[in-house]
């Protein structure tokens, strides 16, 4: 999988989804939010393997992007090449607090600063709680 998008978002003289964990963060969804694609992502990378003619990760970058093209283009593949596709760029662009996006690399890219995460962990909860019991 890290293969796949890698080749999606590569590295260049920038971080590519490597560095920023896109990996990280999809697997995180799988198991949470993204639960219902966990079968399209098993038959996608699957089909990846196959087309790539057993190892996805060791084939030639020209390979791997010939297989990317394959499953684009297919109609039984493509729903997984729209995952991925949509899934890296949230793991890329998204705020790191979701899984990806490691150390703001890509807010960093692209020259926006990165924001202090505010969020229900902020808030001392306890203090509520004790009030509210009197």
């Amino acid at each position: 999988m890290e293969a796949i998008a890698e080749r999606i978002i590569p590295s260049d003289d920038t971080p590519g989804a490597r560095q920023a964990g896109v990996v990280h963060y999809i697997d995180r969804q799988l198991s949470g939010h993204f639960r219902r694609f966990r079968e399209t992502y098993r038959e996608g990378i699957a089909a990846a393997v196959r087309l790539a003619g057993g190892d996805y990760a060791a084939a030639t970058p020209q390979k791997q992007d010939a297989v990317l093209a394959q499953l684009q283009h297919d109609g039984r593949t493509r729903p997984f090449f729209d995952l991925v596709v949509t899934h890296a760029m949230q793991g890329f662009y998204g705020n790191p607090r979701h899984g990806g996006n490691r150390d703001f690399v890509s807010w960093r890219m692209l020259n926006i600063p990165p924001a202090p995460v505010r969020g229900r962990d902020q808030y001392d909860f306890t203090k509520g709680a004790a009030n509210a019991q009197g």
